[in-house]
């Protein structure tokens, strides 16, 4: 097939990119900056310059493919608010396949958004998701709930670096997912019927508490994690204050998002349906703990190779 990926360069696009094109597929990517997205055309995709925001550049990108994948979202560096990048966008773009007749749609949302229509992003999810409910496109929604890649981030690299563990005062446990995994339910839509205007939970094989985690990297690492707790009214209030300007508004919408990873539920589903219409193995997905200890043994290695070539001196300079 010949299948537009929109958010090509971000963390999931590129691995859906990836992953369609091992699976055969034809595939073109629309960017903003072309140069940027220079390994994506080494990995074998076409690459076209376009924006959401600009209809004429996505009815180009749009021309004489077969089905898009979109996975694309507001940046964090970008001013604007996400009911400007995302939800205009997401209508320009559903509008152009209508037109251009472009039928089959896969759209990458966010598990439970119906419960936080408060929180912008999450509202945009569900208004596109409605969107397509009410269009004549064969799309199909995959509703994740965060990737493995942020734990990195968020927990085993402050642990190792003996810097602070940020964690809200009431978190959310969630069932992160690698967005290699998530790559395979996205490409494997594209060939399964039994996928078309229906709406599917994409999650890891376990939901994870705050705690749970940092027990795991200390574990690993030997280390002991300083975690400081966030209260969430002073997420609150940081909000409120930041609302004022415009030009920290998509700051203040993307706080909002605490409300969800710190609202003290649990952002997990049953996976049983998904795999088997997805035609997927579950026993393939990876498990969070699998691809922490693979991070750390690889950077711990990494590290080893980096002491051996310092002298002593250089050695009472590292952090680790």
């Amino acid at each position: 097939m010949q299948v537009l990926v929109v958010g090509g360069t971000g963390t999931l696009g590129r691995q859906i990119a990836k992953r369609a094109i091992d699976a055969g597929h034809q595939v073109r990517c629309v960017v903003r900056a072309p140069r940027k997205a220079a390994f994506l055309q080494e990995w074998g995709c076409e690459l076209t310059q376009g924006d959401l925001l600009d209809v004429e550049s996505l009815e180009y990108a749009l021309d004489g493919v077969d089905a898009v994948i979109d996975a694309a979202t507001g940046r964090p560096d970008d001013p604007n608010s996400v009911y400007k990048t995302d939800w205009d966008g997401k209508l320009n773009l559903y509008r152009a396949c209508d037109r251009l007749g472009v039928k089959r749609v896969i759209f990458l949302s966010l598990l439970a958004a119906e419960n936080f229509r408060n929180v912008p992003l999450m509202d945009i999810k569900y208004c596109t998701e409605n969107l397509l409910k009410e269009s004549s496109l064969d799309y199909t929604i995959l509703q994740g709930a965060a990737f493995m890649q942020g734990v990195i981030g968020q927990f085993a690299i402050p642990v190792l670096d003996s810097q602070p563990v940020w964690i809200s005062g009431n978190p959310s446990s969630i069932a992160y997912m690698n967005t290699q995994d998530m790559a395979k339910f996205a490409v494997a839509a594209l060939t399964r019927s039994e996928t078309l205007r229906e709406s599917f939970p994409v999650v890891g094989p376990k939901a994870w508490r705050p705690e749970e985690l940092v027990k795991l990297c200390e574990g690993i690492t030997d280390k002991t994690a300083k975690v400081l707790r966030v209260s969430p009214f002073l997420i609150s209030v940081a909000k409120q204050l930041v609302s004022f300007f415009q030009p920290t508004l998509n700051v203040a919408e993307r706080l909002s998002f605490a409300e969800v990873t710190g609202g003290g539920g649990c952002l997990d589903a049953p996976m049983e349906e998904t795999y088997k219409a997805f035609n997927l193995d579950p026993t393939e997905t990876t498990g969070l703990e699998s691809y922490i200890r693979e991070y750390y043994d690889m950077i711990l290695k990494r590290l080893r190779e980096m002491e051996a070539d310092l002298d002593k001196d250089a050695k009472k300079k590292l952090p680790f």
